[in-house]
């Protein structure tokens, strides 16, 4: 028997984005979202055992303000002292990887999927191909930041607002820029 749709998702093979095991994984993600998202602020102790329990695995303390968007949840890991700032999207279809104390900044968005180039695999949508996306310990992703699909940041990494990172880089770097490039070394 072949690998399911699920199945070949995360292992990164071309799978059909409406299988009905994965539009129903998606909808059950987008509820728990939408109770972390109503939430809040007000309560941010609730907000956290949300976060906790739709994300694949988090440290200690994890911080997601509204309006936060992911596909599936449980491909997204972070590390302890995790903060997503307002309006963050992580389209979780391959595993989104976040080291220890990492922020990211209003309105980053963090791909893990892509679509085929041949236009008849992607009319509608239909296909998807999961790459994964890997940022480091003490990595701070400046508001409106786009990490593409297989992008890896190594440790102490900034990335400057408005950034597009189509490409990976190593530690101790500050990247800005689209596409992003290297603008400073870190100590």
């Amino acid at each position: 028997m072949g690998k399911s749709e699920k199945e070949k998702m995360i292992t990164g093979e071309l799978f059909d984005v409406y299988n009905d095991e994965l539009v129903a994984e998606r909808g059950a993600a987008r509820e728990q979202v939408e109770a972390i998202n109503a939430l809040g602020e007000s309560h941010p102790e609730e907000s956290q055992k949300l976060v906790k329990k739709l994300f694949g695995a988090t440290g200690k303390d994890v911080s997601v303000h509204a309006s936060f968007k992911c596909d599936y949840g449980y491909n997204i890991y972070v590390g302890e002292d995790f903060f997503a700032n307002y309006d963050c999207v992580m389209l979780d279809v391959a595993p989104i990887r976040i080291g220890k104390h990492c922020l990211l900044g209003p309105k980053v968005q963090i791909y893990s999927v892509n679509h085929p180039a041949d236009p008849k695999l992607r009319r509608n949508g239909a296909m998807g191909i999961g790459k994964p996306v890997t940022l480091g310990d003490d990595v701070w992703v400046g508001g409106g930041a786009i990490i593409c699909p297989g992008v890896t940041l190594g440790n102490n990494v900034i990335v400057g607002a408005g950034s597009v990172v189509t490409k990976s880089f190593g530690d101790n770097v500050v990247v800005a820029g689209n596409p992003a490039q290297v603008v400073k070394h870190l100590g």
